[in-house]
């Protein structure tokens, strides 16, 4: 399980004293049980208040319930058609492409980056069990960037296909790289067999569902009810392409639903949504501190934070309230954003996330004949220990300055504990957006300039 120390917060002055934390027992342990309410009520199908709506909790029991129906219904569940898609495109293709804005790629994306090699592309398929490259597109419309891609789907040898995600199909930036791209494709495996290359994930209807018809498409896979965007990494949005990825879709499942587990029974001391949401809000309430700094130690957690800019923004920046998500990569960061963390307005809060053990074996420095660096006397430490000493270094130096910080430690990188921080973070999002009495759920903010574009283009 995910581990959560609270020292270099819990420092008094400039921090938080345990009675700020104690404060927000009875109201966070309030809003779990309207959160568990709201996850109980829409799997009921039960009316929504008015006040409520949009309700879109069923992210929260989504992993018991794939988790179940595979159990009861074996082949026929949905997570055996997703793997077994994820085979037939593995065999059929060697290259895929993700077409997909925000929610509908970002969580593929943190996945990709957390769980494979990474430089998943660029090497071998035996490195990567054989499984396609993987390119993200349709998040964007960068004329450039769609053309260069373009250029090097053409230029390999193989066949590609496309996995295209939006719950309407209506999304302008994803439709457009799709008729782009699906017309690319076309030119290379014949209108015929289209509905081979091709795999949406979409809602029940609407324009991509009605294209996806039409296209003849063998596999289509849903956007569930109830699940908005940013919410979806655990639907078929982002099982999809970890299974075509190669990654164990069964363990991201179980470690999610493992973290609902402990969310619903773990009392408010212990309980590591809770705590997270308490020291945050207390934070900002204490000290002001309304940009919340998600620092990964390490290059391959730098798209989780990415995705948990999103969720975080998305869901409880409104009503002119909201704390601002930032994601750093440290050490690099350090060296840019490190001095103004240092010595700037108290106005951040740093939550540390951090990978117990890594996959591969320690590299050591290693003695040189070439000694000018002077490094030979730290020739038997390795690199996870550098990292691990320039983490210390830097709580050492936030704490010397009375600087709050915090540590969220994954044991290790894996499918299992990822599944269990993705869903703690949704989690927990949801819970601070109950607690400010903001609904976490919608995005009418975003619809704006949708819409905006939209008659623009149009007029």
């Amino acid at each position: 399980m995910l581990k959560y120390n609270l020292d270099g917060t819990l420092i008094g002055s400039g921090g938080l004293e345990a009675a700020d934390l104690e404060k927000l027992a009875t109201p966070l342990t309030s809003v779990r049980e309207e959160v568990l309410a709201d996850a109980d009520l829409w799997a009921a199908g039960g009316d929504v208040p008015e006040a409520k709506q949009p309700l879109d909790a069923g992210f929260h029991l989504l992993p018991n319930r794939l988790l179940d129906e595979l159990a009861s219904e074996g082949d026929d569940s949905e997570l055996a058609r997703l793997q077994a898609t994820a085979d037939q495109m593995t065999e059929l293709v060697d290259r895929v492409v993700v077409l997909g804005i925000g929610g509908s790629y970002m969580g593929a994306r943190a996945l990709l980056e957390a769980c494979c090699h990474p430089y998943y592309n660029q090497v071998a398929p035996t490195l990567r069990n054989g499984r396609p490259e993987i390119f993200f597109e349709g998040n964007n419309v960068d004329n450039d960037a769609v053309q260069g891609l373009l250029d090097l789907l053409a230029g390999e040898s193989g066949d590609w296909g496309i996995v295209v995600i939006s719950k309407s199909g209506g999304t302008l930036e994803t439709a457009a790289a799709f008729r782009i791209f699906l017309r690319e494709l076309e030119q290379s495996v014949g209108e015929g067999d289209l509905g081979k290359y091709v795999v949406p994930v979409t809602g029940s209807s609407g324009k991509l569902f009605d294209l996806a018809t039409a296209l003849g498409c063998k596999e289509l896979f849903p956007v569930p009810d109830g699940v908005g965007g940013r919410f979806s990494v655990l639907s078929a949005v982002g099982l999809l392409p970890a299974a075509i990825m190669g990654l164990d879709i069964e363990a991201l499942l179980h470690g999610a639903a493992e973290m609902n587990e402990h969310f619903a029974t773990a009392p408010f001391d212990k309980n590591l949504v809770l705590q997270y949401v308490a020291a945050a809000h207390a934070m900002e309430i204490k000290h002001g501190a309304d940009i919340r700094i998600l620092s990964t130690w390490g290059k391959r957690l730098e798209a989780v934070g990415l995705w948990y800019d999103q969720l975080l923004a998305e869901s409880i920046g409104k009503q002119e309230q909201g704390a601002m998500p930032l994601t750093i990569v440290n050490t690099r960061d350090l060296h840019s954003r490190g001095q103004q963390h240092q010595e700037g307005k108290r106005d951040k809060y740093i939550t540390n996330l951090i990978v117990e053990e890594g996959t591969r074996e320690p590299l050591a420095i290693g003695e040189s004949d070439h000694n000018q660096d002077q490094l030979n006397e730290l020739a038997s430490k390795t690199l996870p220990e550098v990292l691990s000493a320039a983490i210390a270094g830097t709580n050492k130096a936030y704490r010397d300055d009375n600087r709050a910080t915090a540590d969220l430690v994954l044991p290790k990188l894996d499918e299992q504990h990822l599944g269990q921080l993705l869903q703690m973070l949704m989690l927990a999002t949801v819970v601070e957006g109950r607690l400010l009495g903001i609904n976490p759920y919608g995005q009418p903010g975003v619809e704006a300039y949708k819409k905006n574009m939209n008659a623009i283009l149009r007029s």
